[in-house]
């Protein structure tokens, strides 16, 4: 039985890649150099649209010994919602996990509020004050949407 190491690729495939690159590294550099406008930002278009925040609220997330998401408004004191945890609001709590975990790991203080925002032309936002790190809320879909839009 005759076995061989050759990998031969075929010329067409290796025209192919090459092909690829050449026209991914050509767009790269039409970007870079202005010929072709990036996609804007979300912040950008807020700034460009002149959009205002209508409403906002600075809120705090505790874990509590149940399991559950306590979420405490900084000026009232108050602790008005809970998120059980298996409930349907598991995006808040997905969302809250990942944004205590970028604080953990910059070594930041767990006790710094987040800002949610409702802005004039309708998006959601919601800015980590330790971190300045601002999740556009719209982008994971309505239902996700809400259930932080009920917060405010």
């Amino acid at each position: 039985m005759s076995h061989s190491h050759d990998a031969n690729v075929p010329r067409g495939a290796l025209i192919a890649m090459g092909g690829l690159v050449a026209v991914s590294l050509l767009l790269v550099g039409a970007v870079r150099i202005g010929l072709v406008p990036p996609a804007a930002s979300p912040v950008g278009e807020r700034v460009a649209a002149k959009a205002v925040a209508v409403k906002s609220r600075d809120l705090v997330f505790i874990d509590t010994a149940a399991g559950d998401v306590a979420v405490r408004d900084v000026v009232t004191g108050k602790v008005d919602t809970a998120v059980a945890a298996g409930s349907k609001t598991g995006f808040i709590r997905g969302v809250m996990r990942g944004l205590a975990r970028d604080r953990h790991i910059r070594g930041l203080d767990g006790t710094k509020p987040f800002r949610l925002t409702q802005w004039s032309n309708g998006d959601l936002t919601l800015t980590d004050s330790a971190t300045g790190r601002i999740i556009e809320l719209g982008a994971f879909g309505e239902t996700n949407r809400a259930s932080f839009q009920a917060l405010l």
